[in-house]
């Protein structure tokens, strides 16, 4: 069995090696600092980052590299606070607040509906129309029928009120699965609830999801193989990125407009692949 805190890095048929891998146990939690004041941090986090501690033994996280960068704030009275968590997978902006007061107005204004979110997603399929919403409720599948994966969620009625806004930002075909090829898509995401796993959910609802998603993706047996097996080239072959493709891009708070570009290696798998 593959020690399931390795990854093996890869891009399906742009690559004809799958052998370089990343230990995610001592995986240094390097990140960009996009804006910085006496009151809040955004950095750009990439994939494979977790962002706060889960248990003990675990890889350094993104709470850890803050904590060594922001060390003159906590010996003068700071406290750090996360308000805009990201899955280990996604990358993007997260939003960190410097002390209590700042942690209290952010908390608030996310409350108060005040804060604006864009994510870039790579896809598998065209969606017919350049723009579509999905307003779908959402709840986890576990509730009303048999589940092996405790946290997936499912578009159900019974659900809580869930709206994503989608636009096509670009249409492109490249080597896919199987060495075909295939068709994608980039597309502009805008929640407009904050449900767990919303964006991916709603993807794979429409019949888009997500290239890399090991849960929401073509097969959700990836997530469990990726349990039992780690990274495997066989996985490589079905997901074509070792991550899932969903980055946050954009943060919108008051006059506050924050953004960070793709990340390299999903830039890199739009560009390979080319356009249509």
């Amino acid at each position: 069995m593959t020690d399931r805190g390795f990854l093996t890095t890869g891009y399906g048929s742009d690559r004809s090696t799958t052998e370089a891998a990343i230990d995610l146990r001592l995986y240094t939690p390097e990140f960009s600092v996009i804006a910085e004041s006496d009151d809040f941090i955004v950095v750009d986090k990439p994939a494979h980052l977790i962002v706060h501690p889960t248990n003990p033994g675990h890889p350094p996280t993104l709470w850890d590299g803050l904590n060594a960068l922001l060390v003159y704030e906590l010996a003068t009275g700071g406290q750090l606070s996360i308000i805009t968590r990201l899955d280990r997978e996604t990358s993007g902006l997260v939003l960190v607040a410097k002390h209590r007061e700042a942690a209290r107005e952010f908390n608030l204004s996310m409350q108060r509906g005040e804060f604006e979110k864009e994510y870039q997603a790579i896809v598998w399929g065209w969606p017919e129309a350049d723009a579509f919403t999905i307003d779908e409720p959402l709840l986890r599948r576990g509730e009303v029928e048999p589940s092996e994966i405790w946290v997936k969620q499912k578009v159900h009625p019974d659900g809580k009120p869930c709206r994503t806004e989608f636009e096509v930002a670009r249409r492109f075909e490249g080597a896919g699965r199987d060495g075909r090829t295939e068709r994608f898509s980039l597309l502009t995401c805008r929640p407009k609830s904050g449900r767990m796993h919303q964006i991916r959910a709603h993807l794979n609802h429409a019949g888009f999801p997500l290239v890399g998603d090991k849960l929401y993706g073509p097969d959700e047996t990836c997530y469990l193989d990726f349990i039992e097996t780690g990274w495997t080239s066989e996985l490589a072959g079905r997901l074509l990125l070792d991550r899932q493709a969903l980055h946050a891009s954009r943060l919108v708070w008051r006059d506050h407009d924050w953004r960070c570009p793709l990340a390299p290696e999903l830039a890199r798998f739009v560009d390979r692949r080319g356009d249509p």
